[in-house]
C-alpha cells in the first residue's frame, strides 16, 4: 500500500493535531504544512521534520490530499482549490459557511471522484461508538454543549461553533426527516448569538431539545436520549455512556457487561427489570480515528463516515436555526 502524501493548510491550534497525528496513521506520508503566518509554519515544520510550503498552491502540487483547518469563511475557497486539483479534501466543521457553498464542493468532489470528508469529530467520540450496536429508536433527545468565553470561535454564532456538533449526531440517530424548527439565542458577549436552544421536530414524532452555550462557567457536553424502554445518557467529555433499560426477567440474566438490576416492575401482564450498564467502546484518539477514517477511504475507494452531504446536513439545519434566531431578534422591540 502506497503511502497518501498529506498537507495540512492552517496549523493553529487545531491544524498542529493534524499535522502531528498524520505521522501516526498507517498509510500517510506528512509532506507538509502552510499558513499565513510563516513563522508558525516553519516552526511546526521543523519540529515534525517537514516542508513548510510557500502558498496553498504550492502544497497541491506536492500532496495528494488536503486538511483544511483554516476559518470557515476560507473552507470553501480552499476546498474549491484542491478539488480542482483533484486532491482529496478534509476540511474541519462546518463545510462551508452556505449551504450553496456546501453543494457547489459536493458536486465537484463527485465530478472529480475525490473524497470529501468533514470534521464532525464527536462521531469517533468512545462514548458515542459504544452505541453502535445498541438498538437506538429515540423519541426524545436532549443535549448540552457548554463552553467557556473563547475568542476563537466568536467569527461564528454558537449554532456553527459549538451546536452543530449535536445536530449532525441527531440527524444521524433519528431517521426522519425534519418537520420543523423552533429556536431562540441572545449575542451576550459577540455580535453573534452566544447561547442558543433549538427544538428539532421530525416528521415520526421524535423530538430534539437542543442548547449550546460559550458564556458558561462549567463546560459540558452531555446528551440524553429517550425512547420506548430505555434511557441512554452520553457524556461527551468523559467518553461515558450509561444505559437504563426495562428488560425481561430472562434478557437481564443474559445481558453482556454484568448489568446491575435496579428493581422490578410486576404491573401489567409481564414481570420486567429495571438494569443499568456501562457501554465501552475501545479507547482511542478521536482525531487520530477521524484522519485515518479519511486515509482509509483514499486507499478503499469507499465513502468516509462524514461524507459532504453529511456536512450540508448538518449546516442547513444549523443556518435555520441561525437564521430563526436573527428574525425572532429582529421582532423584539
Amino acid at each position: 500500500m502506497q503511502n497518501v502524501r498529506v498537507g495540512v493548510a492552517g496549523v493553529g491550534r487545531l491544524g498542529q493535531l493534524h499535522a502531528r497525528l498524520y505521522r501516526e496513521v498507517e498509510g500517510t506520508e506528512l509532506a507538509g504544512v502552510y499558513d499565513i503566518d510563516a513563522a508558525r509554519a516553519q516552526t511546526l515544520a521543523n519540529e515534525l521534520g517537514v516542508r513548510r510550503f510557500d502558498s496553498f498552491a504550492e502544497l497541491l502540487a506536492s500532496t495528494e490530499a488536503v486538511s483544511i483547518v483554516v476559518p470557515t469563511v476560507f473552507h470553501f475557497e480552499l476546498g474549491k482549490a484542491a478539488l480542482e486539483a483533484n486532491k482529496h479534501v478534509f476540511v474541519e466543521k462546518p463545510i462551508t459557511t452556505t449551504v450553496d457553498e456546501a453543494s457547489r464542493l459536493i458536486a465537484l468532489a463527485a465530478s472529480q471522484k475525490r473524497v470529501l470528508q468533514v470534521g464532525h469529530i464527536e462521531r469517533f467520540n468512545a462514548a458515542l461508538l459504544a452505541l453502535e450496536n445498541f438498538p437506538l429508536a429515540p423519541r426524545f433527545i436532549e443535549s448540552h454543549r457548554l463552553a467557556s468565553f473563547d475568542p476563537r470561535g466568536t467569527d461564528v454564532a454558537v449554532v456553527l461553533d459549538l451546536m452543530i456538533h449535536d445536530i449532525d449526531i441527531i440527524l444521524t440517530l433519528v431517521k426522519s426527516p425534519l418537520a420543523r424548527i423552533d429556536a431562540s439565542g441572545v449575542a451576550v458577549v459577540s455580535e453573534e448569538p452566544d447561547i442558543a436552544n433549538a427544538r428539532l421536530q421530525f416528521a415520526n414524532g421524535s423530538v430534539a431539545n437542543v442548547t449550546a452555550s460559550r458564556i458558561s462557567q462549567k463546560k459540558m457536553r452531555k446528551m440524553r436520549i429517550f425512547q420506548r424502554d430505555a434511557y441512554v445518557s452520553i457524556d461527551f467529555m468523559q467518553g461515558l455512556t450509561e444505559v437504563f433499560r426495562l428488560v425481561s426477567p430472562d434478557e437481564a440474566m443474559a445481558a453482556s457487561g454484568f448489568p446491575v438490576v435496579l428493581g422490578k416492575l410486576d404491573q401489567g401482564a409481564r414481570q420486567r427489570h429495571i438494569i443499568y450498564e456501562k457501554l465501552q467502546a475501545p479507547e482511542g484518539n478521536a482525531l487520530k480515528m477521524e484522519l485515518a477514517s479519511f486515509i482509509h477511504a483514499i486507499h478503499t475507494g469507499t465513502p468516509p463516515p462524514v461524507t459532504g452531504e453529511d456536512g450540508r446536513r448538518a449546516l442547513e439545519v444549523a443556518t435555520t436555526i441561525t437564521e430563526a434566531i436573527k428574525k425572532a431578534d429582529n421582532h423584539v422591540t
